[in-house]
Order: structure tokens, then sequence, then C-alpha cells
């Protein structure tokens, strides 16, 4: 069953309407300051468009990872500031989640007005796995908007997750894909739907766990894995090789050693590596062979010949999917790794190739990196979502708003 999109809402029209906004607000903050408002800027289009059709917006998200409860250190208000600056006009914080300040803000809202609802984590039933306190929630909410409201399900980086403000209200109201959900799904569509080849896709991050099931989903699939970042010691640990210090999940070596041989022609791991005498950003540091990191060192990048033989392989994919940086490119000192990539599939972009970052860590790097965001075809906001969709799991945002 085809999705309802934001502009099927519209053509029905919201003036006077209150519609309920479930996005994805979850930016890095170091104390109050928004270190990267990706998210926010992502999510202003359905936010703006519907405050300039007349409707009452109600916006609820969440930041960080309250314990179900009240917590200064994860309150909104700096994404309010932030997001009345990019839609250009005032956004309201209501003090709590569903209680009396957000009833009686949202009762006063006039056409065009955007209300912000306080961090939708710091009310426990919001991540319950009690159905039944969920719906409570999500009552709660549609109580809210009224017996005229509406549901747009804009936060890509929740879908995978069966939540009362994803989830439980979608069953409660009429429901639409906003502009950006309606975005990645075609992404993903293009990522899984016959991809144009050679495709090649590129994991990074810390643990072979997190990326196992989407490593063994993809494997069989494409013309090229590239694997890096922390992840890859495991892999060079199953090849009998010792990585000092580096990263190393001990019980993951027999499966990344099962994956090596399974899908030899298809894997590929670096052979020269960035290592430090400690973690930190003026570590001692020198580049290696993978054969030689010696104990007490740690690999914190990949080398200048693997960033060369990744590149060759990335320049000449007509589809690319990144996600998990290739070293720790908070540190300028190990950047060159994740930026030498990124810039290898930018290159191929400019080819013709589509490229899909598939968010997280990757999509602050390119931030952080200074590279241009229009260089790659689409950047995700959500990268667990794009990592369950295609491992195949259904994701339940999605498959309630197809219902």
């Amino acid at each position: 069953m085809a999705v309802q999109t934001l502009d099927d809402l519209l053509n029905a029209g919201v003036e006077g309407r209150a519609v309920l906004v479930r996005s994805d607000l979850n930016v890095p903050l170091d104390g109050d300051r928004i270190t990267d408002p990706g998210r926010i800027l992502a999510s202003a289009p359905t936010l703006k468009a519907l405050a300039e059709a007349g409707a009452k917006v109600i916006v609820t998200a969440h930041l960080g990872r309250p314990k179900g409860e009240p917590d200064p250190q994860y309150s909104l208000a700096p994404v309010a500031a932030k997001l009345a600056e990019v839609l250009g006009r005032n956004v309201q914080l209501a003090g709590d989640v569903v209680g009396q300040d957000a009833l009686a803000r949202a009762e006063g809202l006039t056409d065009g007005d955007v209300l912000l609802l306080e961090n939708i984590r710091f009310d426990p039933r919001e991540t319950s796995k009690d159905e039944a306190e969920r719906t409570k929630l999500a009552k709660a909410l549609v109580e809210l908007v009224g017996d005229d409201g509406a549901f747009v399900s804009d936060g890509f980086g929740v879908v995978h997750r069966a939540q009362a403000s994803v989830y439980d209200v979608a069953k409660l109201l009429p429901h639409y894909a906003g502009t950006l959900v309606d975005a990645e799904i075609e992404v993903l569509g293009k990522l899984t739907e016959e991809p144009e080849r050679p495709y090649a896709v590129v994991l990074g991050g810390s643990k072979v766990s997190d990326k196992l099931a989407v490593i063994e989903a993809l494997a069989p699939k494409v013309d090229t894995l590239v694997i890096g970042g922390g992840m890859y010691y495991t892999f060079l640990a199953a090849q009998g090789v010792s990585v000092g210090n580096s990263l190393c999940e001990e019980s993951m070596i027999d499966t990344c050693k099962a994956l090596l041989e399974q899908y030899a022609d298809v894997i590929h791991i670096p052979q020269d590596v960035v290592i430090a005498d400690s973690f930190s950003a003026d570590a001692e540091s020198k580049i290696v062979s993978v054969l030689e990191i010696p104990d007490g060192w740690m690999g914190l990048d990949i080398g200048p010949q693997s960033v060369r033989r990744f590149a060759a392989i990335l320049t000449s994919a007509k589809t690319v999917f990144w996600n998990g940086p290739m070293g720790v490119f908070e540190f300028e000192k190990f950047a060159a790794g994740t930026k030498g990539v990124a810039e290898a599939i930018i290159e191929a972009t400019g080819k013709g190739a589509y490229s899909v970052v598939g968010g997280g860590d990757s999509a602050a790097a390119v931030r952080q990196l200074g590279l241009p965001e229009d260089g790659f075809s689409h950047i995700s906001t959500g990268g667990g979502a794009s990592l369950e969709y295609l491992e195949g799991k259904e994701l339940p945002g999605i498959a309630v708003l197809e219902g």
C-alpha cells in the first residue's frame, strides 16, 4: 500500500487544523551549544510547509537518552532556539511533554504557530515495551491536536523504533510521511531494488557486532564491501595478526574469519594503518603495515596506501553506500582516511554514481571535515534506520504508515 505524503495532507487542507509532527531533532550538544544542526535543517522543510499553509504545528522530538524523567541537560531549549532561527518564526517550547503547559499552549495556538513539546523521552511511556502504556501517551498526544488533527512522521532516525510518538500515535490519527521520511524511503528503494552496478558499500565504526547483520545481508548482494574503522581490527585479528591495543572484539574473531573466507572476493580491508601510542589528539603516531602493529600501540585510522586502494575501487562504482568513519576523524591527525574515502565517493558521484551517506558519524564527518554535502546524492539522517532497512528488517514507523 502506498504511503500518504505531506503533499497529500497539504492538498486536503491544513489551515486551522492542528498537526502533530514527529521530527528527529536529536542533535549533538556541547553544553547548550549545538555542534551540528544537520537534523534541524533537515526537519525544517516539513515544518515550514505546514506552518505556511496555516496549520497549528505541534512538534515532538527527543534529545539524548534521559532516563524517563525530566533532566535539564536534555532539554530541547537550545533546539527550540535554533529551530526558530531556521524557520524564521517564533517557536514556543512547552515546559512539559503532555502536561498542563503543553495543553494550554496547544489550545492557544493560532494558524501558522509552531509549538515544540519538551523532550518526549522525559515521559517513560515513550519507550515502554508495554503497548498499553505507549498507547496512553499516544492518546495524550492526540488530545493536543484534537479530533480534526493529523500526524506527520518526519523523524527518519527513529522509524525503526516502535515508540509512542513514532508508531502508536500513527494508529490513532490520519497519518502521512513528511518530506524527510518520504525522501529516505525513496533513497533506500534505490539501494535495494536493482541498484546500478558496480555496487560498493563502505562500512566503518567501532564494533563488528554493531554491523554484523548488515555485513551478512549485503555481502552476497554487492560487488565490493570495504571495511575500516575500529571494527577492522577484529577482522585483522581473525587473520592471526597482532593488533596491539587496537579495538578488538574477541568474541567476534571466528565470525570475522568465516566472513573473510566466504566473501574473499567481495570484502576489502586495509593494508596499512595509522597507529598511535595513546588515544588522544596529540598522540605520537606513525604509519605501518597491518603486519607491524607493535604491542602497546593502537590503530586509529587507515593508512594512505589503503586510501589509494579503496579510492581506485570506489571511483569506478555506480552505486555507493557509506556508513561509518575509517578512523577517529574527530582528531585531525587521524582524519585523513575518512576524508580520503569520502573524497573518492564524491568523485564517483561526479561521474554519475548514486551515493548515499548513511547518517550518524559519517554525516557528522562530512560536515566536520568541510566536505561538500552536495557532493553526495543523499545524506541520511538515520544511520540505524538505514542499516536495519538494508538488513531486511521491517521498520515499525514505516510499516504503520502503510497500514
